[in-house]
């Protein structure tokens, strides 16, 4: 009973440490976080039942902050090393190198993504999943950060993307990409849904 005991307070200390660095990023920086606390459990496993498992190819994360859907994507089936976590803050990609040894770690501007990512091939990306607060750029910024990662998924691949909003971060053009919405992760808070991007042409 007392192992089980501290193996709790020790994940809840794990836990509460992990919402008091994302609220001091968020203080720190409000345009980069873009959130208070990371995204809930059901947020996350949602968003990774999108990641499509049978392509073959490194899975792109944006943004995973503290690694609450970093686990979730590991969950689904998809091992460490074909896991490339792109974060724009030294104290969160600090934190995920402790916890993830296996993964390709990227500390830099995910607007800038040719850029950030030179040495990763175009078209040869299985998923790119994205906890990144879109919509605290202006449209123009989030439809060039979509654009340049369908230059690096393969062809048909998911973006997958949450938000808070009712209206799609980036509004859909169907001669070049379409976008399926999830329903409400009401367990979320707040309350979020999963927006999925394919390009179409």
């Amino acid at each position: 009973m007392l192992d089980v005991s501290a193996r709790k307070v020790k994940g809840l200390s794990a836990k509460l440490a992990d919402e008091f660095r994302f609220l001091r990023n968020w203080a720190e920086k409000p345009l980069t976080t873009g959130a208070v606390s990371p995204s809930g459990p059901d947020l996350s496993r949602r968003m990774a039942s999108f990641v499509e498992i049978e392509r073959p190819g490194p899975v792109l994360e944006l943004g995973p902050g503290t690694g609450v859907v970093t686990h979730a994507i590991l969950e689904r089936g998809i091992p460490q090393s074909r896991v490339i976590a792109l974060e724009y803050s030294d104290d969160f990609c600090r934190l995920l190198a402790r916890r993830y040894g296996d993964m390709a770690i990227v500390q830099g501007d995910a607007y800038r993504l040719r850029d950030t990512l030179a040495d990763v091939e175009p078209g040869t990306l299985a998923s790119v999943v994205s906890s990144m607060p879109l919509f605290s750029r202006p449209k123009e910024e989030r439809r060039a950060l979509l654009m340049q990662a369908f230059e690096l998924l393969q062809p048909g691949a998911p973006f997958i993307q949450f938000s808070y909003a009712l209206v799609p971060p980036v509004a859909p053009e169907p001669e070049l990409f379409s976008v399926q919405r999830s329903g409400w992760i009401l367990k979320n808070l707040p309350p979020a849904r999963v927006w999925v991007y394919r390009r179409t042409s």
